[in-house]
């Protein structure tokens, strides 16, 4: 009967294994894949009015900002700038989302990885460990 255990448990403990490998192994074939992709990205924002467009990259750093001459009528600095910094930062919230859907795609679900892209939490990165180690403790 013990025989019949070990070798159930072995078998179960196998399959576990070989689901966690080949999660492994399609994150690391496409790791390359995924890099291109992100260093491809491009999100771009108008402003309400189109006076103001911004592309940022994958981090959210800002690729380009294009002005419609039409900003030349309104002769108001602050409200302009107000624009562009507004223009730029919901580019970079839409790059921080198309950043956190594209590695999704790369990762294992309910991974610490994914959750600290999508919360930007620690603790969801560390939780498997952190859970790992009270049990050892």
């Amino acid at each position: 009967m013990t025989d019949s255990v070990n070798r159930d448990a072995n078998r179960a403990l196998r399959a576990r294994f070989d689901e966690v490998y080949g999660q492994y192994q399609q994150l690391r074939s496409g790791l390359d894949e995924l890099q291109t992709r992100l260093a491809e990205l491009r999100v771009t924002q108008r402003s309400d009015d189109g006076q103001v467009t911004a592309t940022v990259g994958a981090q959210g750093e800002l690729i380009a900002v294009d002005l419609n001459p039409s900003i030349y009528r309104d002769h108001d600095a602050k409200a302009l700038s107000a624009k562009i910094t507004a223009t730029v930062r919901r580019a970079a919230a839409a790059a921080t989302t198309a950043t956190q859907d594209l590695v999704s795609t790369y990762l294992p679900t309910r991974s610490g990885a994914a959750d600290f892209l999508r919360t930007g939490d620690f603790g969801t990165l560390l939780g498997r460990a952190d859970t790992v180690l009270r049990r050892s403790e």
